[in-house]
């Protein structure tokens, strides 16, 4: 099975987005973020919930069309419809054996595209991999939290750590699930 990775920009604090989503004090230019580009283009599979797809409207996609021209979307949620929809747009219910599925027909790791409540969801659940976090040098003290509500508690394993200009720095972790 495929890991999920999820490779997601954060402010200091655990912040993805400040108030009303607002992500105008991260980083977006310089070799960090030419660094995360060229390494999306690794993925073939994207999964993301709601929020997150929706989010891209107020950067001019467009409802039903892929985000990542290259990749498969999974789009989890309960509610949103496309009508002539991309084939490589899947709305998908959030279930884990839909989840399993996906993992065992990817052809690559999967991409966790953002959205701090689903990847907290999928961190109770035990299925995030991966963490590549995009720290920014920025406190933004309120908006939507790396892992929403989730209360989970896990020991991460330090893999790389690289700073750019721009005072980004991404770091990778793998996820130590306690297994019983």
């Amino acid at each position: 099975m495929q890991q999920i990775v999820y490779y997601i920009a954060s402010s200091i604090d655990g912040y993805i987005a400040g108030k009303d989503d607002d992500i105008s004090g991260f980083v977006m230019t310089g070799n960090g973020v030419e660094k995360y580009l060229a390494e999306l283009q690794d993925f073939t599979t994207v999964i993301m919930g709601r929020k997150t797809y929706e989010f891209g409207y107020k950067h001019g996609l467009s409802p039903g069309q892929p985000a990542y021209p290259h990749m498969t979307h999974f789009i989890f949620s309960d509610s949103l419809q496309f009508e002539n929809a991309d084939p490589k747009v899947n709305v998908v219910k959030r279930d884990i054996s839909e989840l399993e599925k996906i993992q065992q027909l990817a052809t690559s790791n999967i991409y966790l595209c953002g959205g701090g409540q689903f990847a907290g969801w999928l961190l109770d659940q035990q299925k995030i991999d991966v963490i590549k976090l995009k720290l920014n040098p920025l406190i933004q003290g309120q908006g939507t939290r790396l892992f929403g509500d989730s209360k989970s508690s896990y020991t991460l394993e330090f893999v790389d750590s690289e700073a750019y200009e721009n005072g980004l720095q991404i770091m990778t972790y793998h996820v130590k699930y306690n297994k019983n």
